[in-house]
């Protein structure tokens, strides 16, 4: 007997996509399984706080589940119980998105709990102060995350004096201090229809989701009041480094990036694949110098790091390419660090669903020499942003990093 194995169905099914009155969109993907995933994503998120507010849309998340006005917190953890659903909530820099996994028949009722949980989410003050010290418990533990730290600090060196350099958790002081009225007012500025999608995929109905937008979300203001439109102000990617020396920490967290492509550029793919090539590694793998990427054979073979991990971080308008490492000893992974990189939600961010025949071809389209050309146009003498938490006292100055960005100057 032969298995055969299928990566992508030969027929994908239809993306359709349906604006209503408000400016609302909903997008829906029908398999025609038992099962689906309905959701609603909205422009927004920390880079469209400011340093007052900073942390607002992650605190709402923490809020978005403990009740709403029809719902008290345990009516509604009763109803999604009883249908055998998963509700879930996240903020990013740009997005916070509210979705639910279900059966298909629960469609309708599971549109109608996202609806009161983004509409109206009950925001008692006993419930603020709850979640207050939830969050501040919260931002504790990822302190101790070096890896989450690490990666924070290299956007706000990055993206410094710009809104994309703030923190989706924002500072501890913001937590302690965010009012009622500081999150009503997060609600009445962002969540507004235009910057809403309502999108699902599996056992869905096209049409009968669009009824479904119509008789929960048309009441979701389009307008905002006299000139409180929120703009979002173009960041500026800045080459510099924030080090936090800690010898008593026993390994050194380390990222370096440079400015990459935005969700929307042409030259996103073959950054994709240049990330791929970089790869990833932890000594926790198996393969030992039989990995494919080389330089995760190179750290196996000359006991380099700990782990690293190459990341492509797209925004609208901008982006991070670059790659984390652990070590214990910094100065001679960073020096083959830099040496291989020197050779070698779409909705929102597209205003449509790019099918999977189209990334395939995209994919298909990348060739060697366009890896090489795009990486050149995006690393080859670009100024780095660099991060170092731990014993970085190894880790070679700034301008001899900068200067290890390029080969020769003509």
């Amino acid at each position: 007997n032969t298995l055969r194995f299928k990566i992508a169905p030969e027929y994908p099914p239809e993306t359709r996509l349906t604006a209503l009155d408000n400016g609302l969109r909903v997008a829906s993907e029908e398999t025609g399984h038992a099962t689906c995933t309905v959701g609603l994503w909205i422009s927004t998120g920390s880079r469209y706080e400011s340093e007052k507010n900073n942390g607002a849309g992650f605190f709402l998340e923490h809020l978005a589940f403990k009740g709403t006005k029809k719902h008290p917190q345990t009516a509604l953890e009763q109803q999604v119980e009883s249908m055998g659903a998963h509700l879930s909530a996240y903020t990013s820099r740009e997005h916070t998105a509210y979705y639910m996994k279900t059966l298909s028949k629960d469609l309708p009722k599971a549109v109608e709990l996202l609806s009161e949980v983004v509409q109206n989410c009950s925001l008692s003050e006993a419930e603020i102060e709850q979640q207050r010290g939830v969050v501040l418990r919260e931002l504790e533990e990822i302190g101790g995350n070096l890896q989450e730290v690490c990666l924070d600090l290299l956007h706000a060196t990055a993206f410094q004096g710009t809104p994309l350099g703030h923190s989706v958790l924002g500072p501890s002081s913001n937590a302690r201090t965010l009012t009622r009225q500081d999150l009503v007012d997060y609600i009445n500025s962002h969540y507004k229809a235009p910057r809403m999608v309502l999108a699902a995929a599996g056992g869905v109905n096209h049409d009968e989701l669009v009824d479904l937008a119509k008789t929960h979300f048309s009441g979701v203001s389009f307008e905002y009041e006299g000139d409180a439109v929120p703009v979002l102000s173009p960041c500026r990617f800045t080459g510099s480094e924030i080090r936090m020396r800690d010898d008593g920490l026993p390994l050194a967290h380390v990222a370096i990036a440079v400015e990459g492509a935005s969700a929307a550029s042409p030259d996103i793919v073959p950054l994709m694949v240049a990330n791929s090539i970089i790869g990833s590694f932890d000594l926790t793998f198996g393969g030992g110098k039989n990995l494919s990427s080389r330089l995760a054979r190179l750290a196996v073979e000359e006991k380099l790091c700990h782990s690293f991990q190459a990341f492509h971080s797209s925004y609208s308008d901008t982006g991070l390419f670059g790659i984390h490492f652990v070590s214990g000893w910094t100065a001679q992974w960073y020096t083959r660090c830099l040496s291989h990189i020197n050779t070698n939600t779409h909705i929102l961010n597209y205003g449509r669903r790019i099918p999977l025949a189209e990334w395939d071809a995209r994919i298909d389209a990348v060739t060697p020499r366009l890896v090489r050309d795009i990486c050149s146009k995006y690393i080859y003498d670009k100024c780095p942003a660099v991060v170092a938490v731990g014993p970085c006292e190894q880790l070679p100055d700034y301008n001899r990093v900068r200067s290890a960005m390029y080969w020769l100057r003509f």
